[in-house]
Formats: C-alpha cells, structure tokens, sequence
C-alpha cells in the first residue's frame, strides 16, 4: 500500500496536490490529509497519556492509528508545500503522532533505533512560489527521521518553484 501524507493546506487550489496526483496517476494509495485530521500536538496530558499506553503495550487507543498506518505502508509519499524555508505545521505533528516507540521503531541497547515499519522509499514532493534553495529544511528533516526510526534507505525527491516569479525579477 502506498501511503500518501498531504499536507497541502490550500485544499483543491494547492499547486503542490496537483503536482503529487499526476506523481501517483497509476497507483492506487491511502491518502491521509493531515490538516483535515483530528491530530494534536503532543502536550504534556497527550504525552503522558501515551507514555502509560506504551508501557503497557496497549496501542488501541485511537491515538495510535497514524502510526499504525505508517508502520503497515509499503511506500510513503509526501506532499507538503514549501513554507518559510520547511512546510507546513500540520506535517510535523503528524510526525510527532507517528513516532511510537513499540510500534513504528524500537530502540536497541546501544541506543540506536530499530524500525518496526514496512516502507523502503519515500518521496517527498513540494512546490514554491519563489526558488527553493539546495538546502530544504523540511526534506532534510523528514529525510533525516525517515532513515533514522524507520531506516528507508530509499528517498526521491520532486520539486517545482518559481511559480509567483513574474517578469523574470
């Protein structure tokens, strides 16, 4: 199953949407529109609340479902517009919800983790208005969590910017 994570804000309108539809044209995937879900920031109840689940093992909770997702996908696409150097809010408390130890990684002895997830490859697709520099610091950090808690060894990465540059200015 590929799972595509949408965390374009501007519903239909969104350049970057449209961009990752023509992407997945020939494959069928579970989409998840983050800013259309009920996800919350994790606070100190969340936290707490999800430390005592962990500990016991219990991963019912409703809580657990992005993650349980993510863990069972075979491919993870990512479409997030590219905002103030990185993307959009929704993105990273998405990644705050799927990040479970016992669930989506373990970690090891020595500290190190141990991914719990399915997905090899990961493509992250963003848009801009103005250019994106070589350095995108939400790829980068999406790129870095992947291969660190969910070891994907396998990244593509699909952009189009200078949208909104009119004249050549």
């Amino acid at each position: 199953m590929v799972l595509l994570i949408d965390a374009c804000v501007r519903g239909e309108h969104s350049r970057t949407r449209e961009l990752a539809k023509c992407y997945l044209s020939d494959k069928e995937y579970m989409r998840v529109a983050v800013a259309e879900e009920d996800l919350k920031p994790l606070d100190k109840s969340r936290l707490e609340k999800r430390q005592k689940l962990i500990e016991k093992g219990d991963f019912s909770d409703d809580m657990f479902k992005y993650a349980k997702q993510f863990a069972q996908a075979d491919e993870i696409v990512i479409s997030a517009p590219y905002w103030d150097l990185s993307f959009p809010a929704y993105l990273k408390i998405y990644i705050e919800n799927i990040c479970v130890v016992g669930l989506t990684f373990d970690y090891l002895s020595d500290g190190t983790s141990k991914t719990r997830c399915k997905a090899k490859k990961l493509t992250y697709i963003t848009t801009a208005g103005g250019v994106i520099p070589e350095r995108n610091f939400g790829f980068d950090y999406v790129k870095a969590v992947a291969e660190t808690f969910f070891e994907i060894s396998e990244f593509e990465y699909i952009k189009a910017e200078k949208f909104d540059i009119c004249g050549g200015r």
